[in-house]
């Protein structure tokens, strides 16, 4: 199976994950938020930000189902490197509050370090197409008289 392929599939597996938190997170707010690590929940109306974070979430698999949809997979690799911050934030955000250390890293950093690998394999696999659409043509060899 070739890089390309391997990749696509992590990338699809990706996508599909976080459109499913997004959406999870927007129609079931309270029924998400469990296990994520914090250990208190907003009371009240704080569903409001639990949507917000679905909103989030549901929009960057977007972004990376529509890179991939549409064959730009440089782009798709420097997305998913920068898409790897959110949950390297809800990481650190579940630290900082003295959550569940075996969510903060088991759950978030995971999830990171795994979107920052398959952006790592997508820009390696179209580092050569990338070289050679830079690289100058060759001058034309000279013909004998």
């Amino acid at each position: 199976m070739s890089l390309k392929n391997v990749n696509t599939v992590l990338v699809t597996a990706v996508t599909l994950f976080v459109l499913y938190l997004g959406l999870s997170f927007i129609l079931a707010p309270e029924a998400s938020t469990q296990g994520v690590g914090l250990p208190n929940w907003p009371a009240g109306n704080g569903d409001g930000f639990l949507i917000m974070k679905g909103t989030r979430e549901f929009s960057m698999g977007l972004v990376i189902g529509i890179l991939l949809v549409t064959g730009h997979r440089r782009a798709l690799g420097w997305v998913l490197l920068m898409e790897a911050v959110a949950p390297f934030g809800d990481m650190i955000n579940v630290l900082a509050h003295h959550g569940s250390l075996a969510a903060a890293f088991g759950i978030h950093g995971l999830t990171s370090a795994l979107i920052a690998i398959t952006g790592l394999l997508t820009l390696r696999e179209t580092r050569k197409a990338h070289k050679a659409h830079k690289a100058p043509a060759p001058a034309p060899a000279a013909q004998p008289a």
